[in-house]
């Protein structure tokens, strides 16, 4: 009786055994699953670092050249308005040639 005793303990004991095995594997298992899953995330994080980056250059560039874009009009502005000036200064001056040109005749 006590043999049936002690080999039921071990039996029980070997499925204890066997069910912290499984246990063990399952929880290994799934550190690894999680593992390559962090993995993968660390990867996209990563891609969106560089496209973040990439757009910030991309906006510095583009802030540049609207800088450029506006001195540039601010400089055609000027020479517009020079312009705009001289033609009046000609236009006033080629009517009194015209008023006087007349007064001659």
């Amino acid at each position: 009786m006590i043999s049936g005793g002690v080999e039921i303990k071990v039996s029980r004991l070997e499925s204890i055994v066997e069910q912290i095995g499984e246990a063990v594997l399952t929880t290994t298992e799934t550190i690894e699953s999680l593992a390559d899953r962090l993995d993968h995330l660390s990867m996209q994080v990563e891609a969106q670092g560089k496209q973040l980056q990439q757009q910030g250059h991309q906006i510095f560039a583009l802030c540049d050249t609207l800088q450029n874009l506006a001195q540039s009009q601010d400089y055609t502005v000027q020479k517009l308005t020079q312009l705009t000036y001289t033609l009046d200064k000609l236009t006033s001056l080629m009517q009194r040639l015209d008023a006087e040109g007349a007064k001659i005749k």
